[in-house]
């Protein structure tokens, strides 16, 4: 009986990531449905294999014997998750080490890292409190004004709490990573981070300029990591046309989270009434 709830989950998780097709729609919309499409299989997934892994490999449900596979696929399948957490985390830990290797140094009122490049690069690294990280190319290229839009840029970043909220995402998006239109998704929700940080960005400075500063720090930005940095290119110049048009367009107002919009992850707790049965 197991095996049947295991298998059942996956074919549902396999269905929903398919259903997915990219649109241009309103932010609101795009991040409610991106959000949907990218976290309700991974975590219905989770709690299936937490369902199975509580009610042990001994039992009946509905009348059949339940038996030990699926409680040892839920078990490798936890251990799998909890590995890749650690992966990430170990790598996020790698890259805030060698921030703090960088040399603080005062840029207006701001303290930031100043890191060593002639590359320009501008983001926030970190997790809980990421550290403005700008390059010393960065500092000596820019002018004065578009060094102001590039930290309202970051500032963004900061104020919504994206390397947080972006770790998480992207540990999901790494357990799924099997699962069809993961690596589409999961660039999609890095553009709608990137345009809502130049929304927050563009009330205070222009948006002409700040497009100006984006297409210099396009062209240059290294490599870097998507997980525990929030930079100003990190989309690359794939979606660069997308920001540059919203920039200099009628801004949209920036989507907020509303709990009604997540009424979806009440689905993802379905597995857990298994345990009900389960004797």
């Amino acid at each position: 009986m197991h095996l049947f709830i295991i298998f059942a989950v996956l074919i549902i998780a396999y269905m929903a990531r398919c259903q997915w097709t990219q649109n241009t729609g309103r932010w609101n919309q795009r991040w409610q449905r991106s959000l949907f499409f990218f976290l309700f299989p991974p975590l219905l997934i989770f709690m299936t294999a937490f369902a199975l892994l509580f009610m042990g490999p001994k039992g009946t449900m509905g009348g059949l014997q339940t038996g030990c596979y699926g409680y040892i696929l839920a078990l490798i399948s936890l251990a799998f998750f909890a590995i890749m957490c650690f992966k990430q985390a170990w790598q996020g830990w790698l890259s805030i080490k060698s921030v703090r290797e960088c040399s603080l140094v005062n840029v207006g009122v701001k303290q930031v890292r100043l890191l060593n490049t002639g590359a320009l690069f501008a983001g926030q690294i970190g997790f809980l409190k990421p550290e403005l990280v700008l390059s010393s190319g960065l500092l000596q290229t820019l002018s004065h004004k578009h060094l102001e839009t590039v930290l309202a840029h970051e500032q963004g970043h900061y104020y919504y709490r994206d390397t947080f909220w972006f770790f998480w995402l992207g540990w999901m998006g790494e357990c799924t990573a099997w699962l069809p239109n993961t690596e589409a998704l999961w660039q999609e929700l890095l553009t709608l981070r990137e345009l809502r940080a130049d929304a927050h960005a563009v009330s205070y400075v222009d948006p002409l300029l700040l497009a100006e500063s984006l297409l210099m720090v396009v062209s240059t930005s290294p490599v870097t990591s998507e997980v525990f940095c929030a930079a100003l290119g990190s989309t690359g110049a794939k979606r660069l046309e997308e920001r540059v048009e919203a920039l200099l367009s009628q801004p949209q107002p920036t989507p907020k989270l509303e709990f009604t919009s997540l009424n979806w992850l009440v689905w993802t707790f379905l597995p857990l009434v298994s345990v009900v049965f389960h004797n």
